[in-house]
């Protein structure tokens, strides 16, 4: 057959070359054809569970995703339940604990996980009785041990240090308090005092409100029958017992009215980030919502051809990126844009976004960009159907939201005829540029150029968790006196001479830390050595391995990795160390030239802490003493890299008397999403100590 197509081509040229094509002509489209999309089966178990099953024999695996039926819970003072409830859910069972639990996952090869709202299963067909077995296991039987939830809340307590450093989870805080009302539970943020209140009767009570089967949906996927579902749900899942699905009734958004700026201060920071925010009345399955996905796409949802990018990355070079979003919910749906922006150029920025929200309610989009996007998303959405579980999606969201039967059979015919004249009424519909949440994290020093876009002139100013800033009160002393009270504290002295006395007999001293993190499978090492005045040390090992060193020797310095080779310190670097003289440096910062202020009195945990703002040319620091005791607690450090400022936090704790001063025992770390649990082990004073191994 093959030798007579190629003699039946070679006869005929014409039939496929004969005719030219132009090019400069685009194709008319042919009529968007009906997806083939097979109906799944529906049925409802006895104890309230509506199951769904799609089958597809084509590879002997089947998944099960149960989705429970319950409103998001309103937490008040335990906002982040769900969430610590969500990641306990894989802790163990009653009948199981964690470690034979993952075992059994492994030997089946299958994939298991749960959260506060769903479990899922996907295993080979022939493993779906015993992956069942433990699939319902888990959603009757969690165990929730108490070691767990203490590992699980370290966990959450390290990620919430993260959050106050990061940028867009800053951005995500402000904005979800930006647009919901206080009694919607997505305007809830876990912050480190909601996460005390958190204790494992709540997260056992949380399972109980909302693990039960009324309202609940099972979406069985791949290769099983209808009677083979119907016999393995009602094995394992008839007995599951719960009460009544639980619905919350105040789940109302906040709609924006005027322009409302909210700021979250990130000391030190090069960029700002900005999401321009509001909600929208629009639900899963609304039928303006294939349209209003082509909107968006158009302003700043299809990557570097939308209207956004094109304005503010490649003609205005004010970012990287600019991107727009339209997050459909059932109970609370959001427009949003969001994007990095130099300091500069915050406030223009603000005024490109907002134009090109107007613009899109005022201008037709061309037909070019128009096909461009209808293209795009008719071939996704092909694409997507390869998939089963993106069959079995469109069948739950069939009956979740009651849409009609053939929805996602007539995608592609709704898609082809969205027109230009739709995309400007969808916009003149959802599009605000005057009605707007302007959520901007970055340095305070840009405050005032954000006072314009709010309608009062009055910024909200947020903390990282997105609750209102608390001012810093006044200082009641100077910087030096507070220096003075902390080198007095430190050196256990009546005065400062006797602490200079007792300073002048320390020549050296090594430090020896061990380190823990959630992050790192292997305990740390850090060894820090000090040689007077001002040469200094660091190494970082674990498991026989030097994984980094540094030095500084008065005059130069430099580090080396495992990875990036050697490094020297830059004139300005050291410049900046050779600011920072002595055991305890701030005792001589008014001689070294460092440039010091103190900025007033914060609250940081319950307690009231000077803090005191350092500039030393490479980074800016601020350390907290505590008011009581005059003990350094913490020293937030900014650093610029490239073009954006990354937040390292250390925190002291557990100071005790070693050779007449007070050391700290405990030292943490954080720097971005890594935090290491420092406890020393041992102090050595006096030794003699040779720099050669760390320049090396």
């Amino acid at each position: 057959m093959r030798n007579k197509l190629l003699i039946l081509l070679a006869i005929f040229p014409s039939l496929v070359w004969g005719q030219v094509l132009d090019r400069t002509v685009r194709p008319s489209a042919g009529p968007a054809p009906t997806i083939n999309i097979k109906n799944s089966e529906v049925f409802k178990t006895s104890n309230g569970i509506t199951v769904i099953l799609s089958e597809n024999h084509a590879i002997p695996k089947v998944s099960f995703n149960l989705v429970l039926g319950a409103d998001p819970i309103l937490e008040g003072q335990k906002a982040g339940l769900a969430d610590l409830a969500g990641e306990m859910m894989m802790s163990g069972t009653k009948n199981r604990d964690k470690d034979k639990l993952d075992n059994e996952i492994a030997l089946l090869g299958a994939s298991l996980s749960a959260n506060q709202s769903s479990v899922y299963l996907s295993c080979l067909t022939k493993f779906a009785d015993k992956g069942m077995n433990l699939f319902a296991d888990i959603v009757q039987n969690p165990s929730f041990p108490s070691a767990e939830f203490d590992r699980i809340s370290k966990q959450a307590e390290s990620a919430l240090k993260s959050q106050k450093s990061e940028a867009g989870a800053m951005a995500n805080s402000a904005q979800a308090k930006a647009n919901f009302n206080p009694s919607h539970p997505y305007s809830e943020v876990m912050t480190e005092e909601s996460l005390k209140n958190i204790n494992l009767q709540d997260v056992l009570a949380f399972y109980q409100m909302v693990y039960v089967p009324e309202g609940s949906y099972l979406v069985v996927v791949g290769d099983i029958d209808l009677a083979q579902t119907k016999a393995i749900v009602d094995k394992y899942l008839s007995s599951w017992k719960g009460g009544a699905v639980y619905k919350n009734n105040s789940l109302t958004v906040k709609p924006a009215a005027g322009s409302q700026v909210y700021f979250v201060n990130k000391p030190g920071a090069v960029q700002s980030v900005i999401e321009v925010t509001y909600p929208v009345n629009i639900k899963p399955g609304d039928e303006d919502q294939i349209g209003l996905t082509v909107m968006n796409s158009i302003l700043g949802g299809s990557g570097f051809g939308s209207r956004l990018m094109q304005n503010l990355r490649e003609d205005k070079a004010y970012t990287y990126g600019c991107r727009s979003q339209v997050e459909v919910d059932e109970n609370g749906s959001i427009f949003s844009t969001d994007g990095n922006f130099r300091n500069e150029v915050t406030d223009s920025a603000i005024v490109q976004i907002l134009s090109e929200i107007d613009r899109m309610t005022t201008e037709y989009v061309t037909d070019e960009q128009l096909n461009q996007i209808k293209s795009s998303m008719a071939g996704s959405f092909a694409r997507s159907l390869e998939s089963p579980r993106t069959v079995a999606r469109f069948a739950l969201n069939i009956e979740k939201y009651g849409l009609d039967k053939d929805y996602y059979k007539n995608y592609l015919k709704k898609l082809a005829a969205i027109d230009k004249e739709d995309v400007l009424l969808l916009s003149q519909k959802y599009l605000s540029a005057k009605n707007v949440n302007i959520v901007v994290v970055g340095n305070e020093s840009i405050l005032d150029i954000l006072k314009p876009f709010d309608q009062d002139g009055k910024i909200q100013v947020l903390d990282a968790f997105g609750n209102v800033a608390k001012n810093a009160k006044p200082a009641d002393i100077s910087a030096d006196q507070l220096i003075e009270k902390y080198i007095l504290a430190v050196t256990k002295s009546e005065s400062i001479k006797k602490a200079n006395k007792k300073l002048k007999k320390i020549k050296s001293y090594v430090r020896e830390t061990d380190f823990t993190s959630a992050q790192i499978p292997i305990p740390l090492k850090m060894t820090d050595v000090w040689i007077a005045p001002n040469q200094e040390g660091n190494k970082l090992e674990g498991q026989g391995m030097v994984f980094q060193k540094s030095y500084f020797d008065g005059v130069a310095g430099g580090s080396s990795s495992m990875q990036g080779g050697s490094v020297s310190l830059t004139t300005e670097e050291v410049q900046a160390k050779s600011l920072s003289i002595g055991i305890y440096p701030e005792l001589n910062y008014k001689k070294t030239g460092m440039s010091y202020a103190i900025n007033g009195i914060e609250t940081v945990d319950g307690k009231e802490m000077y803090t005191m703002q350092i500039n030393d040319g490479t980074k800016t620091s601020i350390d907290y003493f505590d008011k009581v005791t005059f003990l350094k607690m913490k020293t937030v450090a900014i650093e610029k890299q490239g073009e954006e400022s990354v937040t390292t936090e250390f925190t002291f704790d557990d100071y005790r008397e070693v050779n007449g001063v007070l050391m700290p025992y405990v030292m943490n770390l954080n720097a971005g999403p890594m935090q290491l649990d420092g406890k020393v082990s041992n102090y050595k004073f006096n030794e003699k100590v040779n720099l050669d191994f760390y320049k090396k």
